[in-house]
């Protein structure tokens, strides 16, 4: 394979769903979908936990969450363990980001060669609130419809840098570079740009597939993170409908930025030999089961859009071969013409360069929670139709995703289902124990609370709904407190 640039745009809180080619044509995303019809979209492509920072730090290093510790949003990626980016400058490759990284500190040497734009998580520290419901979750009703926000601003500019630096440092490099472009869209505020919104008419906009009153979560785990992350108790019918429009609204602002920056390189002439690959870090659950946001293992919340373009890469081909973020490492080495440190362990992901051309359902994916609102670990693996969700201490979950693609014929308790069962559970305690690796996740989570002074006064010290764009302060809300 040909050594060449790499495009990497990566954006936050996009579902699978949500993408034109992947919706009947319902979401506006004209530039994605051309993206798509010019390579190969992955079908079933997850993320390795359904939260930033977590997410992120497993696409950066090609490791699962339980390999590196990176648990929740306040155990953030700072270098601590090599990542792609570190290999490539080691070879003599440029490595720039742009926008955001949701890792510890720009300070920190976190693989890149030069950060533009960054955004890290808050002053270093990030979110490290536990179990009490959240105070902030009346804003993302409050917030939802037509508008700007200090992340459409922010994702302008980062579409800004991104162009000027394709249009001028690229041309410069000798050896193949990587531009990883990280999108703050369609993350919450749910506030989409005029021009946007008005592409979804309200009258237009479905209520969610599955409501929370037609679909109660009656599984305790999910039960209490519904509790925790209380949104749908502030919607109303016409609420939901400016939520999920803004969001589209977002998708279809996000798909107009990509555009703009596949634009750039073209302008540049850098087309012919750079190859590109669009993914999220996570999904969102957008009203159904009454969950919003991430945080489950559900496919609005686990899945996400993968399309990879270029050389080398089929065109106009669907690949339903279960992948994940874990794979994007060995794809980027592969891709710009280096190899794996021969003596680091071998990391779980294959090459999507592989596998797109050598499909195969005998492949497991897993993904893991340990974040906020869990009072247990939560791990999913993928394998052909089958989706098992494994919660310690609490019964499993297992869906048909081939016959029950929206998830709502729970087929665990089912005595014709338990050789399925027990040899799902069996592929995932082949991966890892799900007991020790959650009793770890809390052991070394409780430790960092005592260390910021204790649940008591992280609560007192208040809480935000996202991490501020560069240079904007975060809204603050006063947190719960025991009574």
């Amino acid at each position: 394979m040909k050594a060449e640039n790499l495009l990497f745009i990566l954006s936050d809180e996009h579902t699978a769903s949500a993408l034109g080619c992947q919706s009947h044509g319902r979401i506006k995303t004209p530039h994605l979908d051309a993206l798509a019809r010019g390579g190969t979209l992955f079908e079933n492509a997850y993320c390795n936990s359904p939260i930033c920072v977590p997410a992120r730090a497993s696409l950066a290093t090609g490791r699962y969450v339980h390999e590196i510790g990176c648990w929740d949003n306040a155990s953030p990626y700072h270098g601590q363990h090599p990542s792609w980016g570190h290999r490539l400058i080691e070879g003599g490759h440029d490595v720039v980001s742009v926008g955001k990284l949701h890792y510890r500190d720009t300070n920190d040497n976190n693989g890149f060669s030069q950060e533009i734009l960054p955004l890290h998580i808050l002053n270093g520290r990030g979110d490290a609130l536990d179990l009490k419901p959240r105070m902030s979750c009346n804003s993302l009703a409050r917030d939802a419809g037509r508008g700007e926000s200090s992340y459409t601003a922010y994702d302008r500019e980062i579409t800004q840098s991104a162009c000027d630096w394709l249009r001028g440092p690229a041309l410069a490099g000798e050896k193949p570079w990587v531009l990883f472009v990280g999108f703050v869209c369609p993350h919450f505020p749910l506030i989409a740009p005029p021009a946007f919104f008005d592409l979804y008419p309200l009258e237009d906009i479905p209520p969610p597939q599955i409501s929370g009153a037609d679909c109660p979560l009656t599984h305790p785990v999910l039960a209490a993170l519904r509790n925790y992350m209380n949104y749908d108790d502030f919607f109303d019918e016409e609420s939901v409908r400016r939520a999920r429009a803004a969001y589209y609204g977002l998708v279809s602002f996000l798909d107009h930025n990509v555009g703009r920056v596949l634009e750039a390189l073209e302008d540049g002439g850098l087309a012919a030999n750079t190859r590109v690959i669009y993914t999220s870090d996570h999904g969102d659950n957008l009203g159904n089961r009454g969950l919003w946001g991430k945080s489950v293992m559900y496919e609005d919340s686990v899945s996400i859009p993968l399309i990879m373009s270029g050389s080398d890469v089929p065109r106009g081909h669907r690949c339903s071969t279960a992948v994940s973020l874990v794979d994007i490492y060995p794809t980027i080495l592969q891709a710009v013409g280096e190899t794996a440190d021969a003596e680091e362990p071998p990391r779980p992901g294959r090459s999507l360069f592989e596998l797109a051309l050598a499909p195969t359902d005998e492949r497991t994916v897993l993904s893991e929670y340990h974040a906020a609102g869990s009072i247990t670990g939560m791990f999913m693996i993928r394998h052909g139709c089958w989706k098992y969700i494994y919660y310690p201490g609490y019964r499993p979950q297992l869906f048909n995703l081939a016959t029950d693609p929206s998830e709502t014929n729970d087929l665990a308790a089912r005595l014709d289902h338990q050789t399925i069962l027990r040899s799902c559970e069996q592929r995932l305690r082949e991966i890892l124990d799900p007991e020790a690796v959650s009793a770890l996740a809390f052991a070394e989570q409780l430790v960092l609370i005592q260390a910021l002074g204790g649940a008591d006064q992280i609560r007192l010290e208040g809480e935000y709904g996202f991490t501020p764009a560069p240079g904007q302060s975060p809204e603050m809300f006063a947190s719960a407190v025991e009574t």
